[in-house]
């Protein structure tokens, strides 16, 4: 519990009639934004999701005041809900990692990513989503253990494409919420990256259908050239679609039909192997 009001003050010397340093309205704003990040701080490993009244008992918060920063958090997108629970987004990792911290994913992950890419000698990576539906929705690498290169681009931790273009971010939107999901489509500008690339929102709409009828998807030249890619869900604990878990390849090595029938096996056992590990580390 955070010490009170006054606890642990530096002693003034300025004298009586000295003007604080910080008006009354400054230092309730600096006290609104500690209180902000003890919300964020609330999540982590052992509570990835949490109710109202777990955020106000683990914070010390009022259930009124408690609830006004989630939902303050909600509406910048660090923050989702389905109206009970609560769980912190990827967009948290502009302020430190903290949702990487909380979810351990890219440690649990490595692993069995090493050993799906020694399996079917591809790379294989595993992002999150980030964004919102008004601005759009990128991928996030979080982890990943390449092979050769096969794209002109060096994908690292951090890098982010969009998502409609690429077999990761397309199993992530399907995971989202029917209205999240109009929102976003209803806004989706999508630029033609290649020959191939989705035209739009309808034709978007129809393959994040197909994509979560399957469970799986694979994108085909849409990102670059030469690139193509087959992804399935990462579940958290919970049951929600946490991250997605891809392979690529370049096109002349192995077609989609190939990569149905050789690589998705072998991918679905690494995504369930890192779901058993996400459920055991809680």
């Amino acid at each position: 519990m955070p010490p009170g009001p006054g606890a642990g003050a530096v002693p003034d010397d300025r004298g009586a009639g000295a003007v604080p340093e910080e008006t009354g309205e400054r230092r309730e704003q600096v006290r609104s934004l500690s209180r902000g990040l003890a919300v964020i701080r609330s999540f982590d490993g052992d509570r990835p999701q949490q109710t109202l009244a777990d955020v106000a008992r683990a914070t010390g918060l009022t259930r009124a005041a408690a609830r006004r920063f989630l939902l303050t958090l909600a509406d910048e997108g660090y923050v989702r809900t389905d109206g009970r629970l609560f769980a912190l987004t990827p967009r948290v990792l502009e302020l430190g990692w903290s949702y990487l911290s909380a979810m351990g994913l890219p440690e649990i992950a490595a692993p069995h990513l090493e050993r799906l890419v020694a399996t079917v000698r591809e790379s294989a990576s595993i992002s999150v989503l980030d964004g919102d539906p008004v601005t759009g929705y990128d991928v996030v690498y979080v982890a990943r253990v390449p092979t050769s290169r096969i794209m002109t681009v060096t994908i690292t931790i951090g890098t982010r494409f969009p998502a409609y273009a690429t077999s990761m971010g397309r199993v992530l939107l399907a995971a989202l919420p029917a209205s999240t999901l109009d929102t976003y489509l209803a806004g989706l500008r999508t630029e033609t990256l290649t020959e191939h690339t989705i035209a739009g929102a309808g034709e978007l709409r129809a393959e994040l259908e197909r994509v979560r009828a399957d469970g799986h998807c694979v994108v085909d030249q849409e990102l670059e050239a030469g690139l193509r890619s087959i992804a399935v869900p990462v579940h958290d604990r919970a049951g929600w679609v946490t991250a997605a878990a891809n392979v690529s390849t370049h096109a002349s090595r192995r077609d989609a039909d190939v990569l149905r029938t050789e690589v998705l096996p072998e991918l679905r056992a690494c995504a369930a192997a890192i779901e058993a590990d996400l459920r055991a580390s809680g």
